[in-house]
This record gives structure tokens, sequence and C-alpha cells, in this order.
């Protein structure tokens, strides 16, 4: 029998980037990338950074990139996606949950369609905002906790079920959002949409995009 370490997700990785990755950018996914990560500057840590589609839209202020990811194949393309991307970037294997990063590391930190799959968001969260400087900002794109009661219920059935096992660890009905503000943050910016556009209401269309910061100087 085959034993999986932690992080170790290849069913997963081969779909995403063959099928799931393209089929987002494809809906427009770059223009919410570019919008994500526009005006950043300095040193980022990006978390979940998979095959390393965010890294040609870093603007060219960003100095250096930490791209953590802990699938190995996704991680493998992702430095070879490194090439397209303005600044230094270095791959970085492990989990959100333990950054291997000193306090007050980064003057940004990305995340972007991660926080759905952590196993804990809050330590997650906890991690971003430690190895933040004081007054470092928090970039999010997540898909999140429906509107309405029905399509919850939903979200709920599928996270019980099936959706996380097929999905990487995906969770649909996350309050991103609301953990972000309990980690600390202060959020300065936030926007809810539906993404992608579809006939078929889908447990995973309500996404947020946004901005928070860590207070201090």
């Amino acid at each position: 029998m085959v034993q999986r370490t932690p992080g170790r997700r290849p069913v997963f990785a081969r779909f995403y980037s063959r099928v799931g990755g393209p089929a987002l950018e494809r809906a427009g996914m770059g223009e919410h990338r570019r919008r994500l990560l526009a005006g950043l500057s300095g040193e980022v840590v990006e978390i979940g950074a998979g095959n390393g589609l965010n890294f040609p839209h870093y603007p060219p202020g960003v100095r250096r990139v930490v791209a953590v990811e802990p699938e190995p194949r996704l991680r493998a393309m992702a430095a070879g996606a490194a090439a397209r991307c303005p600044a230094p970037v270095e791959t970085v294997a492990a989990g959100a949950e333990r950054l291997p990063a000193p306090d007050a590391a980064f003057d940004a930190a990305v995340a972007c369609l991660v926080l759905c799959s952590v196993r804990d968001q809050d330590a997650a969260l906890a991690e971003l905002f430690r190895v933040l400087r004081p007054g470092g900002r928090l970039r999010f794109f997540e898909h999140v906790r429906a509107d309405t009661a029905g399509m919850r219920r939903v979200q709920r059935l599928v996270d019980a079920t099936v959706w996380p096992h097929l999905c990487g660890g995906c969770h649909t009905g996350r309050d991103t959002a609301a953990a972000i503000t309990r980690a600390g943050f202060r959020i300065t910016a936030l926007e809810k949409f539906s993404f992608p556009e579809t006939r078929v209401p889908s447990p995973a269309a309500t996404h947020i995009s946004g901005s928070a910061g860590k207070p201090g100087a």
C-alpha cells in the first residue's frame, strides 16, 4: 500500500493543472489575479501557490516571492513557472498552518483559492498574521459561504460528503471573511460576487476578493 504524506494529493494536482486551472483562466481568472496583486511591493509570501498561475501578475515593485505549496507535483510546476514572475521566486514545501519563516518577515501575503482547503483555517491565518510586518497587507481571493439559506444547505451537504475528497480538501461553506477578522486583521476592502458566472448554481460560486491589514506602523 502506498502511504500518502501530508499535502500529497496527486490525483487532484493532475486534475487542477490540466483541467481546473485552465478552465478558471478561460472564465476570466487572470483579471482577478491581476487585480488581487496590483500595487504590492517588497517581500511577499503566497500560500497555496499551486502551479504558479499568479506569478506573471506580480507587479515590478515586488522584490521577492516565497511561494508555499505542500503538493509536490504542483510545487514542481510552480518552480518551472517562476521564470514568468517579475520577481525572484523561492518555492517552499510547507503547509500554510506552519510557515517556515520568522516573525514579521514579509511586507505582504497572498491567499488565492487556498483558505477553502487548508486543514485549519484559523491556524493558517494566524501564521500569516505572524509572518507579516506591522502594517503589512493580506490580499485574498476565495470562494466562501453562500448568501442564501438554500445554497448554504447545499454547501453543508457537499462539504460533509464527496466534495472535499474530490477537490483536494476544499470546503465550500467557510466564512473566510470572519476568519480573517478573527485572526486580528482589519479588512479594508471587500468585494463579493459570483465566479464563474454560469446558468447552473454552484456551491463554489460565491467569492470574495479584498485586502486586509495587520495593525501597526
